[in-house]
């Protein structure tokens, strides 16, 4: 889970708002006779079509906004009840179904259905074979009009919530307090956006543009980073894909080719809908922790299309912070055979466990469409994607503007929460709360217009410096700020020495984000951390900042570093950059050093090695997403693909600079969804440098002596056990999301995710640099491919992952690290 979407969920806790009784309201749980809970019955009000199915623990809520007095429940295998509903609001309901007494009661389907002569399974391979056929896929071109509002509450609220101490001087939030039409349970809402966007798609092409004509909040700064984030939360998707993804996880859907292996289906009705005659199918999980759903969907007996669907993710699925998922979507027919998604809704149950009386966080998200249009061609460039594009004037639409423009209005209480919110912001004991959020979000403590910060990064430990303590901050005035200055100095209680950097960035042309960059450090370092390395000046390696690490961790560098760069994109996610640098590296400790020879004799050595440096790099990020619009931009955390190379030149000479080389470097990465079976990340880095060079700047192969995974390096090798001056990786890690442990029965409940690895490493060092070496230090090389494989469980306590690395070559080195374990912790679903 990413810091971003932490901040929201604790700011989520700290905000409430109106109790609406609608007519008739109805939670509780049916029952066989042996009080065990029966999976899936139908619940109707009587002389109605309002109705819902009960989840896997036969748990149900039902409301109407009309009266109704008589409750019908009925099950495959049992006989139905009528049940006489005494108060309009009724919770915590027990029914009890008694088996069916008659044999013209009993059903074909109960349980495990068939594969074989199974109706419902006919109609799904029509529908299989017109899906590419159906919707927005006939047509050409398509665009039409798309109204969004997206909404947070906090839920399950109760009076001893209510009285807690920290709302003192916040009660006023609670008179907006309403009960959710899916689970029955009492919230209050605490955020709340709205968005009006024209959308427009070429199938031919197989692209697709959206324009934000309005966009309006509570009223909350960082409006369009709020925006970004709820956008990644709750991305697009079409029913009719084999796989569906939520919050980084792969769900199979319901109308997947692969869907009879893994889901039960039931023909359970038909009706006309529409004028149009549709059949009604139920469909649930045939096994559990699988991510899957449940529910029904009616589909058209002529054209096969969808017309409406229900569904809910079975609380087994191995999903994390996440206890309920519900979807529904419904369909319009046009022209007689076109059936156009019309809404879609999907609300998600945030919390911390999946007990049902546990509190949480909703997250709702409604979206309308309306007046379609086809085949209207737009030239491809109307579709390119701008580079770093805000018009603000969308941002403050009137009040006017949105009572004409919405699709449907709001109620009296979701308008009510706009104006709740934005007094909240008044009340000083809720900018105090949401000041603590903000820290532990971040990472930084804000004042006016400057952070100080990462106070996570105030105490480190290494050889050299012995305990370090660091302080630092940076300019901030807003999240699209076109400049910003960040500073450090840091200070080792050993060594007694001061460290600083300092650097700044200044985005010149906003359009195609033109960037001027600089600045200064001098520090401690770790290098060889990291294969592909940049000029960073603010960076620092966790190899040499760690508070825990394992063997000798001594040999660390004095680094003077001073760099000036020039980026820009003028394509979405395609990075262009040049720069300049001088560096001076000495050895930091008496035990380490970077001596080299500078006679053909070998006779004279030099400790210190100065080095001006030119380079020019290309990155390139395709599909990833943004947050933000200034200098400094936020990732969302979502799996793209990232191709990064970089030449530089050594100079001789200026400003005093030892050596002339060449150097190459390229790095790639690509990352799969593959279906239910998890995600794999593979990793490639290929380098070379033509020249002769000193220790100080060869390519060292990443070691990791510290307890934690790091990304990147080799979990069996120390610092400097390889060295090359050209080299070529590749990484391949998969993450199965628990499909393995969710088949053996004994550890299905632990949710445990499994994780698989191999890292393998080649590299050579030429025979010029070998020979100028004076610093002690064994040059060794993997020649003959150094390698290790590992197997790690994820998911342990939902936040803590394990890894068992083994080495698989050079065993016999001396002190070879065969065996390894690292360990990580993190919030992910």
């Amino acid at each position: 889970m990413t810091a971003k979407f932490s901040k929201i969920i604790l700011f989520v806790f700290l905000i409430l708002s109106q109790w609406i009784v609608a007519q008739t309201k109805v939670s509780g749980i049916v029952l066989d006779k042996s009080k065990q809970p029966i999976p899936f019955a139908n619940v109707v009000f009587k002389k109605s079509n309002i109705g819902v199915v009960a989840n896997e623990d036969g748990r149900f809520y039902i409301e109407s906004p009309q009266k109704h007095s008589v409750l019908i429940i009925s099950s495959a295998g049992y006989s139905e009840r009528e049940i006489i509903l005494e108060n309009s609001v009724v919770y915590n309901l027990k029914a009890i179904l008694n088996e069916a007494e008659s044999l013209n009661e009993v059903v074909i389907f109960t349980g495990k259905t068939s594969k074989k002569n199974n109706p419902a399974l006919d109609i799904l391979r029509k529908i299989w074979e017109r899906k590419r056929k159906n919707g927005l896929y006939q047509f050409n071109q398509y665009q039409f009009e798309k109204y969004e509002k997206v909404e947070f509450d906090m839920n399950t609220i109760d009076s001893a919530f209510m009285k807690n101490k920290i709302f003192k001087g916040m009660e006023f939030v609670f008179k907006h307090v309403d009960t959710s039409k899916v689970t029955g349970k009492t919230y209050l809402p605490i955020f709340i956006n709205e968005s009006l966007s024209d959308v427009f798609g070429d199938n031919r092409q197989k692209k697709v543009k959206e324009k934000l004509k309005a966009n309006k909040t509570s009223g909350f700064e960082g409006n369009q980073q709020i925006l970004s984030f709820i956008k990644d939360l709750y991305t697009d998707y079409s029913i009719y894909n084999n796989y569906l993804t939520f919050f980084d996880k792969s769900f199979t859907s319901p109308l997947s080719r692969t869907g009879i292996d893994v889901y039960n289906y039931v023909l359970r009705d038909s009706a006309y809908i529409d004028n149009k005659k549709c059949y009604n199918i139920l469909f649930y999980p045939r096994r559990k922790n699988e991510l899957t759903f449940k529910g029904d969907f009616w589909v058209n007996d002529t054209t096969f299309a969808i017309k409406k669907i229900n569904m809910a993710v079975t609380k087994s699925a191995n999903i994390n912070w996440i206890k309920d998922i519900y979807i529904e979507q419904e369909f319009e027919v046009v022209n007689d055979s076109v059936f156009l998604l019309t809404k879609d809704y999907m609300m998600s149950d945030f919390a911390l466990n999946k007990k049902e009386d546990s509190k949480g966080v909703y997250g709702k998200r409604t979206t309308l469409y309306r007046n379609h249009e086809f085949n209207k061609e737009k030239p491809l460039a109307f579709y390119k994607e701008e580079v770093n594009f805000i018009d603000n004037d969308v941002y403050k639409k009137s009040e006017e503007y949105w009572h004409e423009n919405r699709f449907e209005k709001l109620n009296k209480d979701e308008a009510g929460v706009y104006k709740m919110l934005d007094t909240l912001q008044t009340v000083k004991k809720f900018k105090q709360m949401y000041s603590l959020v903000s820290i532990l979000g971040s990472g930084y403590v804000e004042f006016k217009n400057f952070d100080y910060g990462p106070i996570f990064s105030s105490l480190g430990f290494n050889e050299v410096e012995g305990v370090r303590l660091r302080v630092g901050g940076r300019t901030y005035f807003g999240p699209n700020d076109p400049w910003r200055i960040q500073a450090f100095t840091a200070y080792g209680l050993k060594d007694q020495q001061l460290k600083y950097g300092f650097s700044g960035k200044w985005m010149v042309d906003k359009k195609n984000r033109l960037i001027l960059s600089g600045g200064n450090r001098r520090d401690i370092e770790q290098i060889g951390a990291s294969l592909t390395t940049t000029n960073d000046v603010m960076g620092r390696s966790f190899a040499s900042s760690a508070l825990f690490t394992t063997g000798n961790n001594g040999k660390l560098t004095n680094i003077n570093l001073t760099t000036f760069s020039v980026e820009i994109e003028p394509v979405k996610n395609l990075i262009f950059q040049a720069g300049i640098s001088h560096r001076t590296l000495a050895s930091a400790s008496p035990t380490f050093s970077l001596d080299y020879y500078t006679d053909a004799s070998r006779m004279a050595t030099q400790s210190e090695v100065k080095q001006s440096e030119a380079n020019i790099q290309i990155e390139f990020m395709p599909k990833r997403k943004t947050i933000g619009y200034g200098v400094e931009r936020d990732v969302v955390d979502n799996p793209y693909s990232r191709f990064f190379v970089n030449y530089s030149h050594g100079f001789k000479g200026v400003l005093n600079s030892d050596f002339k080389y060449d150097k190459l470097q390229l790095y790639y990465k690509q990352p799969f969804i593959i279906g239910p079976l998890g995600r794999t990340n593979i990793t490639m880095e290929l380098g070379k440098t033509f020249g002769t060079i000193p220790l100080g700047l060869m390519s060292v192969i990443p070691g990791n002596q510290t307890y934690f995974i790091i990304e990147n390096t080799f979990n069996n090798l120390n610092f400097y056990e390889f060295l090359s001056d050209q080299y070529a990786t590749l990484k391949w890690d998969h993450n199965f999301n628990g499909r393995i442990f969710s088949r053996i029965p004994f550890m299905r409940k632990l949710n445990w995710r499994e994780i698989i690895g191999i890292r393998a490493v080649y590299g050579t060092i030429s025979e010029e640099n070998r020979l100028i070496n004076a610093s002690g230090l064994a040059y060794n090389a993997p020649e003959n491919v150094y390698w290790e494989y590992s197997a790690g469980i994820g998911n342990i306590f939902k936040v803590f992952r394990i890894d068992f690395s083994w080495r698989g070559s050079y065993l016999n080195t001396p002190d070879a690290n065969k065996f390894a374990i690292k360990g990580a912790f993190g919030f992910h679903f």
